[in-house]
């Protein structure tokens, strides 16, 4: 029997955060660069998102099945979205959703390649597809085997972005390269956050997450340290930029970074509102940086003569 609460609580609708950000991102800098903006590639590119986490998502579920189950640290970050191991879904019915989602989000690439002459749309699914292929199945499967971080860096600080200057500027020609180093700095550091709560479950049935190899110390301490690096490279992401605005785009991001050194010591998988309040916080400060960035290159946009 159909379960529609089931499906919404499958596709993690909190994580959606996590691609918009980016695209979001990727679309101002086509803005302040090239003046393209349009409101109907707004929509389609949000569409894009909404499709590709589906992906995401199901697909994860269905390859960490058993590490969920084993999971009793898990937190609306992470251990995903407990369908599984709550027994509200079958696995092949997430696996089958997944490839769904897939042919959608083909579908949809194909419209952009074919209807608004951009014809390169679909290599950007084939990218998307690949890496949630590498991060959770065979044969190299980096979510277990250690570099999961890596692939997340490249999907939301790379290939997120690179799309939506794509999609809205018709070319990557007059892209801000060097823009890419801080948004996958940040891309890595969410990766970290959301493996901070499931070590316990991931050191049992060895999934070596970042926090599992470096130790949930480290692996907070490494996050902060990402965090900081990236925040002050934003003259790389928004064009003349200078040292003063550099520092006032990254104070807010900042000040939340500073309040979350609190609990550097302390906020570890079996203390839960600890554990999840610094993903808060320090989640929020690399979302908030990205924003922050984004306004920045909307009013670059809007003087650009």
């Amino acid at each position: 029997m159909f379960d529609p609460a089931a499906w919404l609580q499958a596709s993690r609708p909190l994580a959606q955060v996590n691609l918009v950000v980016p695209l979001w991102l990727g679309q101002a800098l086509a803005f302040a660069y090239t003046g393209a903006f349009s409101l109907g590639t707004l929509y389609a590119a949000h569409m894009f998102a909404a499709l590709l986490l589906l992906v995401i998502v199901f697909s994860n579920d269905y390859a960490d099945r058993d590490t969920d189950a084993a999971n009793t640290t898990y937190n609306e970050f992470s251990g995903g979205s407990r369908v599984l191991p709550d027994g509200r879904l079958r696995p092949g019915e997430l696996r089958d959703a997944a490839w769904l989602a897939l042919v959608g989000l083909l579908g949809l690439s194909l419209y952009l390649a074919l209807g608004t002459g951009r014809p390169w749309a679909p290599v950007f699914v084939a990218a998307a597809a690949l890496l949630v292929w590498i991060y959770n199945f065979p044969p190299l499967r980096l979510a277990y085997r250690g570099g999961g971080e890596v692939v997340q860096g490249l999907g939301t600080g790379v290939v997120l972005p690179l799309f939506g200057f794509y999609v809205q500027a018709g070319s990557l020609a007059a892209f801000p390269w060097l823009a890419l180093a801080p948004l996958f700095l940040i891309g890595v550091v969410g990766h970290i956050l959301t493996s901070l709560p499931d070590v316990p479950s991931d050191r049992a049935t060895g999934k070596r997450s970042y926090a599992v190899r470096r130790g949930q110390w480290a692996a907070r301490r490494h996050s902060l340290e990402l965090l900081v690096m990236a925040a002050l490279m934003g003259g790389l992401v928004v064009p003349g930029l200078g040292v003063v605005g550099v520092a006032l785009l990254a104070a807010p991001a900042l000040a939340l970074v500073a309040r979350s050194v609190a609990l550097l010591g302390s906020a570890d998988a079996e203390q839960r509102d600890e554990c999840r309040r610094f993903i808060l916080l320090v989640a929020g400060a690399g979302h908030l940086q990205c924003v922050l960035w984004s306004l920045a290159l909307a009013v670059v946009g809007l003087l650009r003569p």
